[in-house]
């Protein structure tokens, strides 16, 4: 999950991996051994995650909304794992999760309620709009640092 990494419903402290630490934000944050790899990393490379977490800086403090992402499995019914997933992400009732699950290519937005008023369904769509094209070619996080960004002009232009 992007505010940076996966959702879990009750993360204990002495869960996380050697390195690890959990943020007052409910980021976890982790910390390797200079040129050794993360298995949790492996699938991006640092600058992909770098403009993904540039873009999401950047929406929160714009918006003052939280964006979050998750790319995973939502399971056969997509829509249904979304409602699963979204309450357990951090501060859900003032953010927006954008969810991504690659096998069933299929992507989701929820907002929370406090902010549906600003981040409304036509700005869901102009985000899934915007992320369409560049999955399409291929490229995830592309996709999300566009939808991102769409999203958050939309939310602070009039």
């Amino acid at each position: 999950m992007a505010s940076g990494d996966l959702v879990k419903r009750s993360l204990d402290q002495d869960d996380l991996p050697f390195g690890s630490a959990l943020t007052s934000s409910g980021r976890v944050s982790t910390a390797h051994e200079f040129g050794t790899k993360s298995p949790e990393h492996l699938p991006f490379a640092t600058p992909d995650l770098v403009a993904l977490d540039d873009a999401l800086s950047e929406a929160t403090r714009a918006t003052q909304i939280r964006f979050n992402v998750f790319i995973g499995d939502l399971g056969a019914n997509v829509s249904a794992g979304m409602d699963a997933l979204f309450p357990g992400t951090p501060d859900s009732i003032r953010s927006i999760l954008i969810a991504v699950d690659p096998n069933n290519k299929a992507i989701e937005i929820r907002t929370g309620r406090r902010v549906s008023d600003r981040a409304t369904d036509r700005v869901a769509q102009l985000g899934i709009t915007a992320a369409l094209g560049p999955f399409r070619d291929g490229n995830l996080i592309d996709g999300l640092v566009s939808s991102v960004r769409v999203m958050a002009a939309a939310i602070v232009s009039p």
